[in-house]
């Protein structure tokens, strides 16, 4: 297969990095990523307009991308700028909408006039979906949903509840009809918990769980292209100061044993970069196949993330843990990167049972 990106995904990848790059800055990100709304609706709109997020959305569902390397190619550049704006709730929605024919909702988030986003987890489930409690009862849900990304600027909220059927169904609410308790991240950007108390809904589908399953994927593999995006920008900080930084009248990138760090890093920043091209071309491959490569990359890239960001700050030394600093702010966010959407704990159990699937067929 040929990895090499398109004309189009360059285009798309080349225009996004030069707008983040000069209207997205780190001074403004950590302006307006720690206090609400804990984003820039502004920016927001902007990002639409140049197109960002028709790109997640095939031509079929309205849009002009929304193959796994049409993600990847978004989130990588979001993952430099460390862009605080919704953009991983969004895409799950228009997954989600995708999949149930709800064409009018899509063209108006492409257009940038609503925002959605998908509520999944809750406090005791840790991302199994069997475990979801929530339930809807004719045309209301009861329930809470907890850290929902993107929810403390939604307009609408994708909401997985247990169907009156008994399996696993899918619920539009309006943000306005349920109770929102929206918060920043440790690292920045919003999420909420929301609160749903015989909650009025609209039931896309009674039986929703393949649907779901892809959105959960395609989110994971956002996150692995945003992590090595990350991952690159900090490798060129460390390098950097380790160019500047002057000891015993040198500077210490001439020191072998960072040279060494530096290079096994490196290393693990490619083999990250490797297995999210691969978890992306299996996006639209057989769910188990896809959710194997998926799992795989999502484990790995938790792993390289902290590798990375330990070591960055360790090689900057006290500067590197600093808020002034930027790269403290990269460190912080690859971290929390393993945790959203199941961490690698959760990642290596899913990949184990899947590779035992595989084993007994």
């Amino acid at each position: 297969m040929d990895f090499t990106p398109t004309e189009d995904r360059r285009m798309i990848g080349d225009s996004l990095r030069r707008y983040l790059a000069e209207q997205y800055p780190i001074e403004h990100r950590n302006k307006v990523a720690y206090d609400d709304p804990f984003h820039d609706p502004a920016k927001w709109a902007e990002l639409a307009e140049l197109g960002i997020l028709g790109a997640l959305v095939s031509e079929d569902d309205g849009g002009f991308g929304g193959a796994g390397f049409d993600i990847t190619t978004v989130f990588e550049e979001m993952g430099r700028a460390i862009c605080a704006e919704p953009m991983l709730g969004n895409l799950m929605a228009l997954r989600l909408y995708a999949a149930h024919g709800e064409a009018g909702r899509i063209e108006t988030i492409i257009a940038g006039a609503e925002k959605a986003t998908f509520g999944f987890d809750e406090s005791d489930t840790y991302g199994d979906l069997d475990s979801i409690t929530t339930s809807a009862s004719g045309d209301t849900l009861t329930g809470r949903k907890t850290v929902v990304y993107g929810g403390h600027c939604a307009d609408h909220i994708l909401v997985a509840a247990k169907s009156t059927a008994g399996k696993l169904g899918l619920y539009e609410v309006a943000a306005a009809d349920a109770e929102i308790l929206p918060y920043a991240m440790i690292d920045g950007a919003g999420a909420a918990e929301v609160i749903l108390d015989k909650t009025k809904s609209r039931c896309l589908s009674e039986d929703a769980r393949d649907a779901i399953e892809l959105a959960l994927d395609a989110g994971r593999v956002a996150l692995c292209a945003e992590a090595v995006g990350a991952m690159d920008v900090l490798k060129v900080m460390t390098k950097d100061y380790l160019m500047q930084r002057q000891q015993f009248g040198r500077p210490i990138a001439l020191f072998q044993a960072l040279q060494h760090r530096l290079v096994d890093f490196s290393i693990e920043i490619e083999q990250a970069r490797s297995i999210t091209i691969y978890a992306a071309s299996k996006l639209d491959a057989d769910p188990k196949a896809r959710a194997l490569a998926v799992a795989q990359a999502k484990n790995l890239i938790g792993r390289a993330g902290k590798l990375v960001a330990e070591e960055a700050v360790q090689m900057h030394g006290g500067i590197g843990m600093t808020w002034e600093y930027s790269g403290s702010h990269y460190a912080k966010r690859l971290i929390m990167i393993d945790h959203q959407l199941g961490d690698t704990e959760d990642q290596l159990r899913t990949a184990m049972a899947l590779s035992d699937l595989a084993g007994a067929a």
